[in-house]
């Protein structure tokens, strides 16, 4: 067998060299890759900021790249930080344009975690998730009689009157919880007007439920806020379908940050419950924290 190339004779002996002369001359390999024939899953757990943002984002790049047709979005959170949730949203929508995509509620998805799902076309829940929480929340602490007792005091000096606004060292002044009630009156107006654009409803339909209240995810079903019951499993089976793949042989392939090396060489289950509970403990202090003085869309039990 010969092949011409540039005037050079090759004689191709074995199927390894006509696989890597197909390959080297930019010929058009027929096999698809296996990720066409699977079923992308992202999950979404714990308190949406930052980092998750981040990871997130990047995991859609690799859906878009290696040309899954489906995607599982697992959401397990209690919200978060709104521009951080309205970055995920966004990139979710986008990559609908091409990629059919099913988020599946957890045991709780609630305020930015809804939010988040609005991305998916597709949305199922379990009977008992506890959902809802749509609304905004934003605190500040004061600390002003516990600073007398001890006998501090700040001096400010500001380039305006508002420069200051949620100190935690003095009571929050009238015209101040104005301008920042308006501020939450107009980023709960985004989260009710995405809500209702995404599940093809009016504004005046959300806002019967959009009050901050929680529900399951059967009473989610029953407002519209949701299409579906059922498990992740039931999830899995409805995006395959939906996609035009086999349910039976469309399995998943879970896109996650690489775990640390102590993580996998010691098996999850072995750390204590203690050292678990504080490092949660931790993460959670390091988000309030973090996100003092800011609008959130969170559920806070």
């Amino acid at each position: 067998m010969k092949f011409s190339v540039t005037k050079e004779i090759f004689t191709i002996h074995s199927p390894f060299l006509i696989t890597h002369f197909l390959y080297s001359t930019s010929m058009i390999w027929p096999l698809k890759p296996k990720s066409t024939k699977q079923i992308a899953r992202i999950e979404i757990s714990g308190a949406i900021a930052g980092n998750t943002r981040d990871q997130v984002l990047k995991a859609l790049k690799t859906v878009k790249e290696k040309k899954f047709p489906a995607l599982l979005l697992r959401i397990d959170s209690p919200g978060g930080t709104v521009v951080d949730s309205q970055e995920i949203y966004e990139a979710l929508k986008k990559l609908g344009e091409t990629v059919k995509i099913v988020a599946s509620f957890g045991n709780i998805s609630a305020s930015g975690g809804v939010y988040v799902g609005m991305g998916a076309s597709h949305i199922m829940t379990n009977p008992g998730t506890i959902t809802g929480s749509i609304g905004v929340i934003l605190r500040g602490n004061n600390l002003e009689r516990l600073l007398e007792k001890v006998g501090v005091s700040f001096k400010v000096i500001k380039s305006g009157p508002y420069k200051d606004i949620l100190a935690f060292d003095r009571e929050l002044l009238a015209e101040e919880q104005e301008i920042l009630q308006n501020m939450i009156d107009n980023t709960y107006q985004q989260f009710v007007e995405t809500v209702a654009e995404a599940r093809k409803l009016s504004v005046e339909a959300v806002k019967q439920f959009a009050d901050g209240r929680i529900f399951t995810g059967k009473q989610a079903v029953e407002l519209g806020l949701v299409d579906r019951l059922g498990t992740e499993e039931d999830a899995r089976v409805w995006a395959a379908e939906l996609a035009g793949l086999n349910p039976e042989k469309a399995e998943f392939f879970t896109i996650e940050e690489p775990k640390p090396f102590l993580k996998k060489v010691l098996n999850q289950n072995q750390l204590s419950l203690q050292t678990h509970q504080f490092n949660n403990v931790v993460n959670w202090l390091d988000f309030e924290l973090s996100t003092s003085g800011q609008p959130l869309w969170l559920y806070k039990p």
